[in-house]
């Protein structure tokens, strides 16, 4: 069964609003306007909007929703596909889009080691390194999160690509459960400098996720954190489809 939740989305039609942090249930969302009230007092989440459109509206300030998040129950755990930046999350571990030498550079990894501070960088020092496919566990410094497990994707063109995305995925999702950690966000691996098409990425991910979650695990709560709309509605579009 899937659960979808919304935000009213003036702030990206007048551009005048600030960019909120709400926390709705146990979940953060990230777009909501000074115009309008907080999101748990909202009483246009889920409300149909213009009949036979489609759409959905905020009963407050007539402006359209947002789909923010995504829910899916996946044995005792859930599946969550959402918008927002990985480095705020506080799930028990995030995942980096690593490279094999576990060095933080550009991107989400370079954000990582702003914003986690110096120990992240050390601890993968000290490991040294990990194989395509591989993940290895370091602590998450100053960031939210307790853990960050660097996951090392393909770069396309290398070579049985899809196989090593799914390892990446399952080893990161074993490494968690190895630590008894509850809850983990990842990213979208490989889709960035690595060339791999978002829409085979959400495919082998969130299948090997869901597939996962069906067994033996402790994991309680998977999240995958999409940067930019494109991405979620591909990620978000294909769960529906699982």
């Amino acid at each position: 069964m899937l659960s979808m939740y919304y935000a009213c989305q003036v702030r990206g039609n007048c551009g005048q609003g600030t960019q909120k942090e709400y926390k709705f249930k146990k979940y953060y969302v990230f777009i909501l306007s000074d115009p309008c009230p907080p999101l748990p007092d909202m009483p246009a989440l889920n409300l149909p909007g213009v009949p036979g459109d489609g759409r959905r509206v905020c009963a407050l300030c007539g402006e359209l929703l947002w789909e923010v998040s995504m829910e899916k129950k996946v044995g005792h755990a859930v599946l969550e596909v959402s918008q927002g930046d990985i480095t705020e999350m506080d799930t028990d571990a995030i995942v980096n889009a690593a490279n094999a030498q576990l060095i933080l550079g550009a991107g989400v990894a370079g954000a990582i080691r702003t914003k986690g501070g110096a120990k992240i960088q050390e601890e993968c020092d000290a490991i040294g390194g990990t194989f395509v496919g591989g993940a290895v566990i370091t602590t998450g410094g100053n960031l939210k999160t307790r853990h960050v497990i660097h996951a090392v994707g393909p770069r396309m063109g290398e070579g049985n690509e899809d196989e090593k995305l799914k390892n990446a995925t399952l080893n990161s999702l074993k490494v968690a459960d190895k630590n008894n950690l509850t809850s983990i966000t990842f990213p979208a691996i490989s889709t960035g400098i690595f060339g791999f098409p978002k829409e085979r990425c959400a495919e082998i991910m969130l299948g090997t996720v869901i597939d996962y979650l069906k067994g033996d695990t402790g994991l309680k709560r998977v999240v995958f954190c999409l940067h930019g709309a494109s991405s979620y509605e591909i990620f978000s579009e294909t769960l529906k489809s699982l």
